[in-house]
């Protein structure tokens, strides 16, 4: 029965996590900030785009990283 109750476990942590992602997906269309920092580096040439998001990546890591940091001291 332990076999179970880790898979329901694991289901419930699962779709906390989607949910949580697609809470998250909802509300970054309104953080105008996001996308657009300093170091996101954005070339338009001709009929062809380059966006490379290396400002917000940066931020979005360190952000991820220290909430799984203060999650994992427990």
């Amino acid at each position: 029965m332990s076999d179970m109750h880790d898979i329901a476990r694991m289901l419930v942590v699962f779709g906390l996590l989607i949910a949580f992602v697609g809470l998250a997906l909802m509300l970054v269309g309104r953080v105008p900030w996001l996308g657009r920092l300093p170091g996101d580096i954005h070339i338009q040439r001709g009929g062809w785009t380059f966006y490379f998001p290396l400002a917000t990546s940066l931020l979005l890591s360190l952000v991820l990283t220290l909430i799984l940091w203060i999650l994992g001291r427990r």
